[in-house]
């Protein structure tokens, strides 16, 4: 095998060992960096819900105990402005709906929710015009005036942690490759002297004995060192016994 293949052979795996554990711990990190970030993001939109829905059962108090059902449409209208919300609707302490922001409002937001459930702020997952939507319920002075509902698409808040996400995952996925880079160049700097050492120990075993260790290896103070310094002495001594053996035959 000649300097060329064996050089290349070491410095590819190095370079493949530092590689593999970089892209290995990189998907680990990118996997648990998605999983509690968008969890985290997750809970923060539904916590925004929530407080829509709890500004909007706050407003809602005057105008429910007034019945007056124009400042009620209107408030729901307010609340349902933000983007992602799907709608909103109020429930009196019946169970009925005396403001909404549907054209008609569907059975299927009906179902699941019972007056005596009007007491608790409470959470669900539905369907709705075939999509899936988060709906926070919170109750009207406990309860007894009622509940309001505020639903958000769950397609808008994907749409949102993937927003804030990708930018980061691009970012930590740049990592493991600006590492790659990196460790090619750390093989091919922990190679070079390998090499060198190398080529002197080839030179010596088809007899050059002229061919010292260059000095920087010898110097190194590592294993490195150790070894041009061992493969020094080995040439200077069969140099030596070179020599006394051509005096002996000389004589």
């Amino acid at each position: 095998m000649d300097y060329e293949s064996r050089r290349i052979s070491l410095k590819w795996k190095i370079w493949g060992s530092f590689t593999a554990v970089m892209l290995i711990s990189g998907v680990f990190v990118m996997a648990a960096v998605y999983r509690l970030t968008s969890n985290a993001l997750r809970d923060q939109l539904e916590q925004r819900v929530l407080a829509i829905a709890v500004n909007l059962s706050d407003a809602a108090v005057g105008p429910i105990l007034g019945n007056n059902v124009l400042a009620l449409a209107a408030l729901t209208t307010k609340y349902a402005l933000p983007n992602g919300v799907a709608y909103a609707f109020i429930e009196d302490a019946n169970g009925e709906v005396i403001a909404h922001t549907l054209g008609s409002f569907p059975d299927e937001l009906r179902q699941g929710v019972s007056p005596g459930d009007q007491r608790q702020t409470d959470h669900r997952r539905l369907s709705f015009s075939g999509k899936t939507v988060y709906e926070a319920r919170v109750p009207v002075l406990d309860g007894r005036a009622g509940s309001v509902h505020v639903g958000f698409w769950q397609g808008s808040m994907e749409e949102e942690i993937g927003r804030v996400l990708f930018p980061l995952i691009v970012i930590l996925a740049a990592v493991p490759v600006l590492g790659a880079l990196l460790s090619f160049l750390l093989a091919h700097w922990i190679v070079r002297p390998v090499i060198g050492l190398l080529d002197v120990a080839d030179k010596v075993t088809m007899g050059d004995l002229e061919t010292s260790v260059s000095g920087r290896y010898v110097e190194s103070r590592d294993e490195i060192g150790e070894l041009a310094r061992s493969l020094e002495r080995m040439r200077s001594s069969l140099k030596a016994a070179m020599l006394r053996l051509g005096r002996e035959y000389k004589m």
